[in-house]
């Protein structure tokens, strides 16, 4: 009797506790994922769950129960708050870290409420409230989900109405809490001419931190993209993983944090490194945005997701069309004239791509620019090399029937220059200290109008120069020694205010030229987020041309950015046969940096062939499906397709990349992406002249087969880059 009482009693108790703790739960979802998150009795907002979506919404309320965390144990301080706050019981690295106009450093956030908005049939944006209510101090969290694409876009805004300032001392744009048994991060470090390699690893106990306090080029060492693989490391196809990449051109800091056996916390945002941000009353300050995409079928997966998403919403002009182009610089470098470079039109004509690019070199007088050390800022033509400026150079284009682009570096100066001379005040450098130069230059403070106006002025005047002007390469050189501005009174605001002072241009670019092609180029891939690349159709991702290397390095950028973006010149570098290098060039936006004219008459034939093949193809290479098939990490041929959105083509890229003697025996390569009751024909493109290709191209296979059983692109030592057009059969 007494048992039975006791059991009535105890669900009774359970039910009143489950009425009276039930609380808000925010589902933020798209066609395959969810995030969820759940306030608890003390008005905190919990984050229960980032996975598959369920068929039952209402369920998600019960996930929080499942936690084995509970209020009351000795393990508080890993409370799951959604957005960690420092000074208070959450002990772990916090999102957010301020100190209070009376010098207080705590911060209780509670949930007050929240509001969904949906902006189309596939963006809806979560706005979530929360308050320190003892120093009416506000977080605003938002969560912007894309629904076809898998992805969300997450960022914060921080404000108060206290008395005084209050100091920003961490201010991240993100937290994620994921669980699992076994975490594993694979990130990517750089250095000059090796840029996106690649590593995977475990996260043990501890904090791993990805970061940068170069203030430019924040992407040189480590990049700010990555995945989490979730209990194992996923592949291709299977697996779950977490991609994400933080849309911010500065210092970057992400921390992983593993804690309690089966958790982890990513932590994205600003790196907060000699950046103390005094917030003013009513002052609101908005985080970068940190994009991310969960899939359960493998990486490849969510890198469609985040390449769907950049191409239709992020990426400057990115459903839209690209220009190949001839580049002058491995040519000429610095040596050439008018008459050298109507030459080079005409070739530009000749190989039959749309722009001819100058170049560094064009510009100062009083020190003219014949090398990498002197003229940077003084972006009058050279009239020397130009004696009838550069508008004669675009008239020239224009008569050859190609258009006409430029390079600038417009946030750089040389200290052998006349801008040097005239407004030192303008240049980032502590006063007293030797000045350090990176390619003999320095970086101009961006955080001053004057300064921005300038930089604006000198894309303003190429174009009343060139009103023709089709193209911009737009370079960034140097690192940020010595950091100090001279116009800034608050030196703590200085990483930041850069960026938004290198923002506040761009804005203006792209408001009065909207749709000219603009490429982000700094020294490589080492300004590649997607923050910039709002402004800029594409990117440069490696100073290294070798064809070579450039498949391990496209392999990886593919992981977080399209192909559309991606930058890809073939050159003099490397020992490899044109074919090879036209090849590795065309998996993304095709150029050209050689010289036309020392062309022989076979490889200047294949390139103009290949040129016109690629004009019948870059549509389905930018805005196709793009499948990492083989792995030029593991296998001795790599392989990357390109499908059709209505799956009734492909383009396969094959290259043999073995550096020891191998048998030309291998397993055939499995298709994906295509429909399985489609059949296909295999057809090999992009021959070299007078050569036959062993693909029998009368063969029909399903897709089902292409899939499951696979093909052979007699990739080996002798054919070493085999492109395969696969196409329905109607």
């Amino acid at each position: 009797m007494h048992s039975k009482l006791f059991k009535t009693c105890f669900l009774v108790m359970i039910l009143f506790i489950g009425k009276a703790t039930s609380q808000e739960v925010i589902t933020v979802s798209t066609e395959n994922t969810a995030l969820v998150l759940q306030t608890d009795k003390d008005s905190s907002l919990l984050a229960t769950y980032l996975g598959k979506k369920l068929k039952n919404t209402d369920e998600y309320a019960v996930i929080n129960s499942l936690d084995k965390f509970k209020v009351g144990n000795d393990d508080l301080f890993n409370k799951r708050e959604a957005y960690v706050a420092s000074g208070s019981l959450n002990l772990m690295e916090p999102a957010l870290s301020v100190t209070h106009s009376d010098g207080n450093k705590s911060v209780v956030l509670q949930y007050v409420n929240h509001e969904v908005k949906k902006i189309d049939d596939n963006q809806t944006l979560t706005t979530i409230v929360l308050k320190d209510e003892r120093y009416k101090f506000q977080v605003t969290l938002f969560y912007k989900a894309y629904y076809k694409e898998d992805v969300i876009e997450q960022w914060s805004e921080i404000e108060h109405k206290e008395k005084g300032n209050v100091v920003l001392n961490k201010y991240a744009s993100a937290n994620l809490t994921l669980q699992g048994k076994k975490f594993f991060l694979k990130n990517h470090y750089s250095g000059w001419g090796r840029e996106m390699l690649s590593e995977e690893q475990q996260l043990l106990h501890g904090i791993r931190t990805l970061d940068s306090k170069l203030g430019t080029r924040s992407n040189l060492l480590h990049s700010s993209s990555f995945m989490i693989s979730i209990n194992k490391p996923a592949g291709e196809k299977e697996g779950e993983v977490i991609a994400g990449s933080l849309e911010w051109s500065g210092n970057f800091k992400i921390d992983f944090e593993t804690f309690d056996e089966y958790y982890l916390r990513v932590t994205a945002g600003i790196n907060n490194f000699s950046s103390n941000y005094t917030l003013k009353s009513s002052e609101k300050f908005t985080t970068p945005r940190f994009v991310y995409t969960y899939s359960d079928e493998g990486k490849g997966r969510a890198s469609r997701n985040l390449q769907r998403w950049a191409r239709t919403y992020q990426l400057a002009q990115g459903s839209g069309q690209r220009q190949t182009i001839l580049n002058n610089w491995e040519t000429t470098y610095f040596d050439f004239n008018d008459e050298k470079l109507n030459e080079l039109t005409k070739d530009t004509k000749k190989l039959g791509v749309d722009v001819f690019l100058l170049d560094d070199g064009w510009f100062g007088n009083k020190y003219p620019r014949n090398g990498a050390s002197a003229g940077l800022g003084d972006w009058q033509y050279n009239k020397q090399k130009l004696k009838n400026g550069i508008s004669s150079i675009g008239k020239e284009a224009t008569a050859h029937g190609v258009k006409f682009g430029i390079w600038i570096e417009p946030e750089m100066v040389n200290p052998k220059s006349e801008l040097y001379e005239k407004h030192p005040d303008w240049i980032i450098r502590q006063p007293g200290i030797k000045e350090f130069y990176m390619r003999n230059q320095l970086v101009l403070d961006l955080t001053n109008p004057s300064v921005q106006d300038f930089v604006y002025n000198t894309v303003e005047q190429l174009f009343k120069e060139v009103p023709e002007l089709a193209f911009i390469k737009w370079d960034c050189n140097s690192l940020i020694y010595n950091a100090h501005s001279p116009f800034l009174k608050n030196q703590d605001h200085f990483y930041i205010e850069y960026v938004r002072g290198l923002n506040k241009v761009l804005e203006r670019v792209r408001a009065k030229y909207p749709k000219t092609p603009m490429m982000l180029c700094a020294g490589g891939g080492s300004r590649v987020d997607y923050a910039a690349l709002q402004y800029f159709t594409e990117f440069w991702p490696s100073d290294n041309t070798n064809p070579f290397d450039r498949i391990f390095m496209q392999w990886e950028y593919s992981y977080y950015f399209p192909s559309i973006a991606v930058d890809n010149h073939v050159t003099d570098m490397g020992k490899q046969p044109i074919k090879f290098k036209t090849d590795v060039a065309m998996m993304g936006k095709l150029g050209f940096d050689i010289r036309v004219n020392e062309l022989d008459a076979k490889d200047l034939l294949y390139a103009q062939n290949a040129v016109k093949l690629y004009n019948g193809i870059k549509d389905i290479i930018w805005h196709g499906d793009q499948y990492r098939l083989q792995d030029p990490h593991d296998e001795k041929v790599a392989s990357m397709a390109y499908v059709k959105e209505t799956q009734e083509e492909a383009i396969v890229f094959n290259y043999y990349v073995a550096t020891t003697f191998n048998t030309t025996i291998g397993l055939p390569i499995k298709m994906q992406g295509l429909d399985p009751k489609k059949q296909y024909r295999i057809e090999e493109i992009n021959l070299y002249p007078e050569t036959q290709s062993p693909i029998d191209s009368s063969k029909i296979y399903s897709g089902d087969f292409l899939m499951k059983v696979g093909f052979n692109p007699e990739a080996n030592a002798k054919r070493t880059s085999v492109i395969l057009r696969v196409k329905v059969v109607n």
